[in-house]
């Protein structure tokens, strides 16, 4: 009925791009830091950051691992700073405080929209008794749940908060994915991830998780099974389909 092997006992989502469509915030808040940023030190001649580097460096990563992955990528170095650092401070830390306090001012405009199709297949999995986990690089998961009224299908969320806590990996190491099925009291084998970053696709098959489902958001379908997804789809509703 869920489209999964009848061996997994549990579930775990990532949220923007997979349940909600607050990936395409994330991106334009992205896009808006790095092309500022970009334009105030190279001038108005900058290369501009595109759906490719979002796609490559940052989708699906910690805010801060993205900031370096990309800077990385244009061969440019930063101080790190600190976790307090103002947004037009010129380090890691501000950079993606910058991206942060954008994307919050973006939410908080236009509100967090949940993929119906994904609301269907939450209910399915709820219904036939699965065990449901949120597991995102982002900072606000428990914003984004609240905004989506999704928080009532979830009963564990690893976020970006806790990932710093915890002092773990980001995505495409599958620390944040295990730490997930820890807090469901299930064993990888037993449980699905779902994903629609590379990164996060990456970071299942890493952590031998029984299935790794494909979310084809950003037309990379054939990325997303080189990096090791079981089976892709462009919603979860055609897992309910077939």
């Amino acid at each position: 009925m869920l489209g999964l092997p009848e061996e997994i006992t549990a579930c775990l989502f990532d949220l923007d791009g997979v349940l909600t469509g607050t990936a395409e915030l994330h991106k334009q808040a992205w896009k808006q830091t790095f092309d500022e940023f970009l334009r105030a030190r190279d001038g108005e001649g900058f290369r501009p950051f595109t759906d490719r580097d979002y796609a490559d460096h940052v989708d699906g990563r910690p805010r801060f691992d993205g900031v370096r992955e990309f800077l990385t990528s244009r061969g440019i170095t930063l101080p790190e700073g600190g976790p307090d650092d103002p947004p037009d401070r010129a380090t890691v830390h501000g950079v993606g405080n910058r991206k942060n306090d954008l994307v919050l001012a973006i939410i908080d405009e236009r509100g967090v929209s949940p993929y119906p199709g994904s609301v269907r297949y939450l209910e399915a999995a709820r219904d036939a008794g699965l065990q449901i986990g949120v597991v995102t690089s982002s900072a606000n998961g428990a914003k984004v749940l609240e905004g989506g009224d999704l928080t009532k299908f979830v009963q564990a969320r690893i976020d970006g908060v806790e990932i710093v806590k915890r002092k773990l990996r980001g995505k495409p190491a599958p620390d944040s994915f295990l730490a997930g099925a820890r807090a469901l009291d299930t064993e990888p084998a037993a449980t699905a991830v779902f994903e629609d970053a590379i990164a996060g696709v990456r970071a299942g098959k890493a952590g031998a998780f029984g299935y790794v489902v494909g979310v084809n958001r950003a037309d990379q379908a054939d990325q997303l099974r080189a990096a090791g997804a079981d089976v892709v789809v462009d919603d979860l509703a055609e897992l309910l389909e077939g």
